[in-house]
């Protein structure tokens, strides 16, 4: 008996090991939770965390073990820029909305060490959605401005995470930029692609309205409506975009890691001219859809989607709620350089004016301005017309006002408009549509009329004369009566 109790308990601790060396769950996820004997034992070495801040990601992981992985994360509260004269005090896990990225490998040790820089005014915690424990780790890392608190934690499950912060009020320390992405990898590893992006996508309610200049204070009223003035990528307007714009070329394979902090709205994740090949909802392991057109991403959840470029071009990345897209700032770009493939797309054939019997201008409602008590002087007009720009223009003339070719003319450096800025005023008040021509382009589109005041179409033509290389001027609010008649 003395010899075979021994071999028994061997035994069994033999077969316990085996069903979870791997640390593979079983078909139906029953098996292998937690850590096994072997995985507690496996832990060997100790390295630095690679911190990338978005759209990088941090390299994959080389090593077939767990270790022990060190980080240190700042948080950090500073002025910054949320839109074009637009600033916001971020409350950020290392200085960027969203935070760095952090990537893991299943089992490894994290000993982390959350700082809270000595000028900040709040105390701060995280929550890692990747943590098993109390909190996500929030309830030991609770830290007022100059400390620095240290917690160790497992990360016994593969997937991708959020992290945010969780001291009260947390609603608004989510929505003041503090969340970001951890990806914990399974122990094979994850298959090599092209090209790896971090896109995380946050509301921002402020008092102003969209693009409304100046320093913009948290609302509380319109957070609890969930009723945000900004929806972004990456923590501001244009984040991803132009100069910013992820890359890649045709034939090459692209892998977006997709968080959202939130705090209230779900992202409705579309790339505009693409077709995920794979994506892992909810930021689990299994690639458990193909052929995908939009997935959805929860407040505090993700996704990975996974495609291959075929065709050059510029895709837009947006939630597909396309208000926020387009009027929001919830939109990024793609560019994919490389050769045409007209047997997949063949770009434009044909271009010709369809105006089907009946058709007219249409006429677009614009937000009402506030009521001036005074005569606005030339820089509050110019303000004021960039914040209406914003509103009502720079969807189809761009930001930059560089317009989009064959489609929206510029208005940066534009001859057309400053040979008669009036021709800018007939085109707001009435609409306008048939061929013009503009820095030597030709455009046949429509314009829509839009429902501005006269001093809204005074602020903005002014906003439009000052701006991009054009040369100045004004046009005044009497003068846009006088046409209006």
């Amino acid at each position: 008996m003395h010899t075979i109790l021994p071999c028994l308990g061997a035994a069994v601790l033999l077969l316990l090991s085996a069903g979870c060396e791997s640390g593979h769950k079983g078909e139906d996820g029953r098996e292998g939770w937690g850590l096994s004997p072997v995985e507690r034992a496996a832990l060997s070495g100790q390295e630095e965390a690679v911190l990338a801040h978005a759209p990088d990601v941090p390299p994959p992981i080389a090593r077939d073990h767990p270790t022990k992985v060190i980080v240190h994360l700042e948080v950090k509260e500073f002025e910054g820029k949320l839109a074009d004269g637009v600033e916001y005090t971020f409350w950020t896990f290392g200085g960027t909305v969203p935070g760095p990225m952090l990537r893991l490998r299943q089992n490894d040790e994290v000993e982390f060490h959350l700082s809270n820089h000595p000028d900040n005014k709040m105390p701060h915690n995280i929550d890692m959605h990747a943590v098993t424990g109390p909190g996500g780790g929030a309830t030991s890392s609770f830290t007022p401005p100059g400390k620095t608190s240290t917690f160790t934690f497992r990360v016994l499950n593969p997937g991708l995470f959020v992290y945010h912060c969780a001291t009260a009020p947390v609603g608004m320390h989510i929505a003041n930029g503090m969340y970001g992405l951890i990806l914990v990898e399974p122990e094979e590893g994850l298959p090599p692609v092209d090209h790896e992006y971090y896109v995380m996508q946050g509301e921002f309610y402020t008092a102003g309205t969209f693009g409304q200049p100046g320093l913009q204070p948290f609302d509380m009223a319109k957070a609890l409506h969930e009723d945000p003035d900004y929806v972004v990528f990456n923590g501001a307007v244009g984040a991803l975009n132009d100069e910013h714009a992820l890359r890649a070329r045709t034939g090459e394979t692209v892998r977006l890691y997709v968080g959202n902090g939130g705090p209230n709205l779900v992202s409705s994740f579309h790339v505009i001219g693409e077709i995920f090949d794979l994506v892992h909802t909810m930021g689990g392991t299994v690639a458990d859809q193909h052929d995908v057109q939009t997935t959805l991403v929860p407040p505090g959840g993700a996704a990975q989607v996974e495609f291959k470029v075929d065709v050059p071009g510029t895709f837009l990345l947006v939630d597909h709620a396309i208000f926020r897209a387009f009027n929001k700032g919830a939109l990024g770009m793609l560019k994919v350089e490389g050769d045409e493939d007209p047997q997949i797309y063949s770009g434009l054939q044909s271009e010709e004016v369809y105006l089907p019997e009946g058709g007219a201008l249409q006429k677009l409602t614009a937000e009402s301005s506030p009521v001036r008590d005074h005569p606005l002087s030339l820089d509050e007009r110019i303000a004021e017309g960039q914040r209406i720009f914003v509103l009502n223009c720079a969807a189809c003339h761009q930001l930059d006002g560089k317009g989009i070719p064959g489609a929206f003319p510029p208005l940066a450096g534009s001859d057309y408009l400053q040979a008669d800025p009036m021709r800018g005023v007939r085109a707001i008040l009435h609409g306008l549509q048939g061929p013009l021509t503009v820095n030597g382009q030709t455009f046949n589109g429509v314009m829509p009329a839009l429902n501005l005041n006269d001093e809204e179409i005074s602020s903005v033509l002014t906003y439009v004369l000052h701006s991009w290389g054009n040369t100045g001027g004004r046009v005044e609010p009497a003068q846009v009566a006088a046409e209006r008649k």
